[in-house]
């Protein structure tokens, strides 16, 4: 069996990434689960039969069927017993994963048939190419992953598409504005002016949309930022505190420790030790 793995203390708050890919050669009758699963993963069988359970239903599933399994789903799976299948995984988490995904009919339906279609197996044939790489693969693995869920959009669309892509719009240019703005004071309400939408709508989208209320997101984002500036600089927690948006940095070091466990200074000191 073939992994890759990225750990990431604020990985539910990526935009997108993959997070573990791998290649499964299985035994008669192995099985994985029941078990839930934090992110999304989609399995595709190259050779062999199994089967599928989730959500109360049984998919029996061959080559070329690819299955999605969805975050906080209860879901098991299992290798046929004569002819036990192989196949290929891709798990991707971020904020924005979900709503790529909802642009086709995976969430719905979770099983799809690929084909004949190469470009798609080639993503993931590609993925472990870039696994061997030692320096920037986290950008061509997210480069491949963009290009595998553009490749399931037009091979497997919504239904409704252009009313999703409408309301991840939104979260897409609320989430542009935050990463732009998050070092000014800026609130929700404001955030909402811009894309010219009600706050509470605002609200409720973003929830549907990535899984997080966009008060949370907006501080986790802060913390994130200035978590790598305690790592990457020497810049005092003073003004780590005001490029994070706040002008006090006491109450910045009661946030930051309410996130994290520990000061500010005693995350640069931790960070510091484990680099020695």
């Amino acid at each position: 069996m073939q992994n890759y793995n990225f750990s990431n203390d604020f990985s539910r708050n990526i935009d997108a990434m993959i997070y573990t890919c791998g290649y499964e050669n299985c035994a008669p009758g192995h099985s994985y689960g029941p078990i839930l699963r934090n992110g999304y993963l989609i399995h595709y069988i190259l050779k062999g039969h199994g089967v599928y359970k989730a959500r109360g239903k049984l998919f029996r599933l061959g080559p070329g069927d690819a299955f999605l399994i969805c975050p906080g789903e209860l879901i098991y799976y299992q290798a046929d017993m004569k002819d036990p299948w192989s196949y290929t995984w891709i798990g991707m988490q971020g904020i924005k994963i979900k709503s790529y995904l909802e642009r086709t009919i995976l969430p719905g339906c979770l099983t799809v048939h690929y084909g004949q279609d190469d470009q798609m197996r080639l993503c993931h044939e590609k993925m472990f190419e870039a696994d061997s790489l030692r320096q920037n693969r986290d950008l061509i693995m997210n480069s491949i992953m963009y290009e595998y869920l553009f490749l399931l959009a037009r091979k497997f669309p919504s239904t409704n598409t252009s009313v999703q892509e409408k309301k991840s719009g939104y979260v897409e240019k609320a989430l542009q504005y935050i990463e732009a703005y998050y070092c000014d004071p800026i609130t929700i309400q404001d955030i909402a002016d811009n894309l010219n939408i009600n706050r509470s709508y605002l609200h409720r989208l973003f929830k549907s949309f990535t899984g997080f209320s966009i008060q949370n997101y907006l501080l986790d984002y802060r913390i994130r930022q200035a978590c790598i500036l305690l790592r990457d600089t020497d810049l005092s927690i003073r003004v780590i505190a005001h490029s994070v948006s706040y002008a006090d940095p006491l109450y910045f070091s009661r946030i930051f420790r309410q996130k994290m466990g520990m000061s500010p200074s005693e995350y640069r000191e931790h960070i510091q030790t484990e680099r020695t």
